[in-house]
């Protein structure tokens, strides 16, 4: 998120628009274009499951409506690219300028945040007009302009795409909170036929050494990357362990039955006045069910799956968490060198599951990618040598470092194509809406 999203709309602004590497292969105009496409295709078929009365949602100020992610999406392409680059540009309509800017202050004003689930105008159908009109003036420049302008025009493209898979992610998550709000229990999407069924064991809980040593850590510029992984640079890291799987549901539910969120010496200072205050008992989705628990999902109200990682914890839940099993967090750079060279599978957004799922019993790490987001000990800082892009472009990352803690791997709703071992998510401490969760850490 930020960012979410990291990155999604992930920062208490929105989801994070970082620059673009600019050492990828050469692509083509149609590959740049194919991607486009699909991705802003799928978008739409997100929305298809939501009625025209859920697309002006908005149940917190943290979670946008449907219909607004659609139109700030468009924006972005429109913004940074119609109007800098297209012969005799003429905005869709001048006023979205403003209403769907998230937070660039260098490129204008722009609509409070809190008051997006107000905009009941432009309606649903204006907002697919403004998509298609800048689809097709977007890909008209592309195959129409020279080379020199192509060069400038392929990152931002690229980037463009990113970003709109960030503000996917974002619109599942969003669109659970807003549905977990009404009484009804509605489903995004029932559960598909043939789903797989429940498994009845999970690998034990391990932990895997890793030597440590000196570290180059960040994103080197053969794949796209966000600018808040650049650049590469070395870290020293002690040699620790990390635990084999993610923490499932049942070994959360024992923290909880062992009077974890009533014991103030396993939380942070801050984390035990947020509980306090909101008084948090579970996860946001659990809800007792006589002596059972049940779990709100994207596939509405259904009984909670004690294999199933455990999501929606906050950092403070997740900390709490480590301390009371006697261990940590790991850090953004212990998790990033366990997943260097592992591949990119999982429990993504491809498998068409919308939750998390247990994993079947094996050796080695398991469920670095995929499942949910894991909450790491980092705050999200620059790394030693960054610089913030100039021009509208820094605004992307670089003032959003403070006050938030880096997360790592992506989530079931997070695309394959879309995560990497060095993708900084990140969000504020108390944030849970999203899909997140944890792996244990430990020294050797």
């Amino acid at each position: 998120m930020s960012h979410v999203v990291s990155s999604a709309e992930n920062s208490a602004p929105e989801a994070v628009l970082p620059q673009v590497s600019t050492h990828l292969n050469e692509p083509t105009i149609s590959d740049r274009l194919a991607r486009f496409s699909r991705i802003r295709q799928f978008s739409g078929k997100q929305v298809a499951q939501l009625s025209v009365e859920d697309m002006g949602l908005q149940a917190m100020d943290d979670a946008s409506p449907p219909k607004w992610h659609l139109a700030h999406t468009t924006w972005f392409f429109e913004t940074f690219i119609l109007e800098n680059f297209e012969p005799e540009f003429k905005p869709f309509n001048p006023l979205f300028r403003h209403l769907f800017n998230s937070y660039y202050e260098t490129v204008g004003t722009f609509y409070p945040r809190s008051q997006r689930g107000l905009l009941s105008r432009p309606s649903v159908s204006e907002v697919f007009e403004y998509r298609e009109n800048v689809e097709r003036r977007l890909q008209q420049l592309a195959t129409q302009c020279d080379a020199q302008t192509w060069q400038q025009l392929e990152p931002l493209i690229l980037l463009g795409t990113h970003h709109e898979q960030q503000h996917q992610e974002l619109l599942f998550t969003d669109t659970l909170y807003n549905f977990s709000q009404n009484p009804l229990w509605p489903a995004y999407r029932p559960e598909q036929p043939g789903a797989k069924a429940p498994l009845t064991a999970v690998s034990e809980l391990n932990f895997i050494e890793f030597e440590g040593g000196l570290y180059e850590m960040g994103a080197d510029g053969s794949t796209f990357g966000f600018d808040n992984e650049f650049p590469v640079h070395s870290v020293y890291l002690r040699p620790y362990r990390l635990a084999n799987r993610l923490i499932t549901n049942d070994e959360y539910r024992q923290f909880i039955d062992d009077g974890g969120y009533q014991n103030a010496a396993l939380w942070l200072s801050d984390g035990w006045a947020t509980i306090q205050q909101q008084q948090w008992q579970q996860p946001i989705y659990w809800q007792r069910n006589g002596d059972g628990w049940q779990e709100f999902s994207l596939q509405g109200l259904r009984p909670l799956d004690p294999l199933a990682p455990v999501c929606h914890l906050s950092y403070f839940e997740a900390d709490a968490f480590a301390t009371w099993a006697g261990k940590r967090l790991p850090t953004e750079a212990e998790w990033e060198q366990a997943a260097a060279n592992q591949p990119i599978v999982g429990n993504l957004l491809e498998s068409d599951q919308l939750r998390p799922r247990p994993c079947a019993a094996k050796n080695g790490m398991q469920q670095l990618y995929g499942d949910v987001w894991e909450w790491t000990s980092s705050p999200y800082s620059p790394y030693p040598g960054y610089k913030p892009p100039a021009g509208p472009v820094g605004e992307y990352n670089g003032k959003f470092m403070c006050n938030q803690m880096v997360l790592r791997g992506g989530s079931c709703v997070t695309p394959a194509d879309h995560i990497r071992a060095t993708y900084r998510n990140f969000f504020p401490a108390d944030a849970r809406w999203q899909f997140s969760g944890l792996r244990l850490a430990d020294e050797i």
